[in-house]
């Protein structure tokens, strides 16, 4: 039997295995030493026009990424054919931590399979829904569905009741994988739900109804064969972060996720096997799928975990100075927030390429990451439905506003309401070719609502839902959701430009922006803003005049905000994105 490195608290009594401390890192062990020297030249490639001759993945009518990817990894650690990074490396706010290889990931999530295939007797296809934080327990999971050709559904451990409730009726889920935390919540909903048949706790301690996870676990065999699966066989759901409506629930397959996300980690994030790569991501949302799992893995790349209960600007900060951390990766929240402390203080020894994904991130931001220090923010953009649909890569001159160049993956144009290709420069729909043949990495479809997912396509185009311009370049700017522009005296306006604006000016911590009815304009522009704490005591009506003034010089006139509400804080949805529909319909009277 193999030995396992390293283990911490509960864990150890959950999985039987050791604990190790690491006070300092970055001292000693050669497997992390990554480049020192801050660059923007790729490791996989020599420049974005050459990407699409690079890009040219195979398909087969059999994939299954545990068994085509990650053992193929172990078999090349047994051999001494693969740099001594792990595959997996988590740790807490004690710097306990955990490190397996791939070989021992294997071995641990082929024990999770036959849990889940024996006791729990589920069987392929049945769906799991899995909410847990981020420890280690949520990648075996991962790694064992795979295995077993179940269906996984991640969620996020801030869902209510009412929320837990619709994604178990919704999905028809027949098992549930939680903690303690959530046990209770499950258990006043659970009857309510007629697929369910197994809770799977995973916990030191038993409790009624629900079978332990490290008791079965311990005891499981080590012996499993993986499932043959499609490559276009359901491998996971993941319902969409509901910023315009209800979730859905968007269902990829085996190889969307498994093969397409390659684009992510070969070229975006641009990972070797020597990298040390941070998603800072919710284990609830695709993007952590992205890539604390397929991207990162796909490239051999080790997947760095803070388990990090709740997010503080210092731990992060800490953590990039404290460990070998080559790649960073957070949605614009986090930057926003870690530009507010002084970046001065921390060193980032190793950090080599940051990225930022999940909704637009202000110029703003970027530079004044920048010039702190010393590295650019590339940003990415892509939905719960499909891989990476643009984004800024290595080697590619940055403007700022823009999140870059269509990716090699999909063939992305702006049209407009009937699927017609739109000229340079005008202003439409963002949206991907599908005819004559479809992507392989475009999701599958919203699982059983085919009305909805007629919906997303027009002519040859699947449509993202968002707008946006193509310039003479081929780089991609953000206009907001569709549901988003503001039609003011017959102008349309976009919340991101005067969002933009708004942040550059110094009382500005983050804001929102809103149509507002108006009996002569029809609509107007409201922000609602957040306030630096500095600036909270400040004469509201002479902020209002400075910020009105301020936008005015920066956008064209008509789009100031004629508006201005200050607030605590702004609606968000769970993944942290800004609900603007809740606040335009508070503006418009609408329950």
């Amino acid at each position: 039997m193999m030995r396992f490195k390293c283990i911490t608290g509960a864990l150890s009594l959950r999985l039987g295995l050791q604990i190790q401390r690491k006070d300092i890192l970055c001292s000693t062990g050669a497997w992390y030493q990554v480049q020192r020297h801050k660059t923007c030249f790729p490791n996989n490639f020599k420049d974005y026009e050459g990407l699409r001759q690079l890009y040219n993945p195979e398909v087969p009518n059999y994939f299954n990424f545990a068994k085509d990817v990650l053992d193929k990894w172990a078999e090349k650690e047994k051999h001494g054919e693969k740099s001594p990074n792990p595959a997996l490396w988590w740790v807490n706010g004690q710097r306990n931590e955990i490190k397996w290889t791939f070989e021992e990931l294997a071995f641990h999530s082929r024990r999770v399979a036959n849990v889940l295939s024996g006791p729990c007797k589920l069987q392929m296809g049945d769906r799991v829904l899995l909410i847990l934080p981020r420890i280690p327990e949520w990648w075996l999971v991962n790694v064992a569905c795979l295995r077993t050709g179940m269906v996984l559904i991640p969620g996020t451990t801030q869902l209510t009741a009412r929320d837990i409730l619709y994604r178990l009726h919704a999905s028809k889920a027949k098992c549930v994988i939680t903690d303690e935390s959530l046990a209770p919540v499950l258990d006043t909903v659970a009857p309510k739900c007629s697929s369910l048949r197994t809770k799977l706790l995973v916990s030191d301690r038993k409790r009624e109804g629900w079978m332990n996870f490290g008791e079965l676990s311990r005891t499981a065999s080590s012996d499993h064969v993986c499932v043959e699966t499609k490559s276009e066989d359901p491998m996971a759901i993941f319902f969409t972060s509901g910023t315009t409506g209800s979730p859905k629930m968007a269902e990829q397959s085996h190889c969307s996720f498994g093969i397409g996300l390659t684009v992510n980690g070969r070229y975006w994030l641009d990972l070797t096997e020597r990298d040390v790569f941070w998603n800072t991501s919710d284990t609830g949302w695709a993007k952590t799928a992205w890539s604390s799992v397929f991207a990162a893995w796909i490239q051999g790349a080790c997947v760095f975990v803070h388990q990090m209960p709740r997010f503080e600007t210092t731990t992060v900060l800490e953590t990039l100075c404290i460990y070998p951390i080559s790649t960073f990766c957070a949605t614009p929240t986090i930057y926003r927030m870690l530009i507010q402390e002084d970046l001065s203080r921390y060193k980032f020894q190793n950090l080599q390429h940051c990225l930022s994904a999940g909704e637009p991130i202000n110029p703003e931001v970027i530079q004044k990451w920048e010039s702190n220090t010393g590295l650019n923010i590339y940003e990415g953009y892509g939905q719960t439905e499909t891989v990476l649909i643009a984004g800024t890569f290595k080697g590619m001159k940055i403007k700022p506003g823009s999140f870059g160049k269509p990716s090699p993956t999909y063939d992305v144009q702006v049209v407009d309401d009937a699927g017609d290709v739109m000229p340079r420069g005008s202003e439409g729909n963002l949206a991907i070719r599908v005819k004559p043949h479809k992507p392989f990495c475009l999701f599958s479809g919203y699982t059983d609502d085919p009305e909805r997912t007629a919906r997303c396509y027009r002519g040859d185009f699947y449509l993202t839902g968002d707008l946006g311009i193509m310039d003479e370049d081929g780089y991609l700017w953000f206009v907001g959701r569709t549901d988003d522009v503001i039609l003011s005296s017959g102008y349309r306006i976009g919340p991101f430009e005067i969002e933009n604006a708004l942040i550059e000016h110094e009382a500005v911590a983050e804001s929102a922006v809103v149509s507002s009815p108006d009996t002569i304009r029809g609509e107007i522009v409201k922000a609602f803003i957040v306030l630096k704490p500095e600036f909270k005591l400040h004469s509201q009506n002479e902020l209002i005049t400075q910020l009105q003034n301020h936008v005015k010089k920066l956008t064209a006139p008509y789009k100031y905000p004629r508006k201005i509400e200050f607030v605590q804080q702004l609606p968000k949805t769970l993944s942290g994105k800004i609900k603007r529909a809740e606040l335009r319909n508070k503006e418009w009277g609408i329950p």
